[in-house]
């Protein structure tokens, strides 16, 4: 899996994930589960759908992170 999930990307998904959590707990309602799915793409930095649409929002080298050496980097 070839990371696909950029920094703010990240920041958004966890913050979503989150608050659909919260108000999961508020309500009382099994949909806060549904924040899991945030949380889970942006932890491990790879989201399917970006796959099927053919995106990403990383920087240049298609990696979430700035690695120091471009071994995990696939052009």
């Amino acid at each position: 899996m070839q990371k696909n999930v950029g920094q703010t990307d990240k920041i958004i998904r966890i913050v979503i994930g989150v608050a659909i959590i919260a108000a999961g707990v508020i309500n009382q309602s099994w949909w806060g589960a549904v924040g899991v799915i945030p949380l889970l793409t942006a932890f491990t930095g790879f989201c399917p759908l970006y796959t099927l649409i053919k995106t990403s929002t990383c920087g240049s080298c298609g990696c979430g992170d700035k690695p120091r050496d471009n071994s995990s980097c696939k052009p």
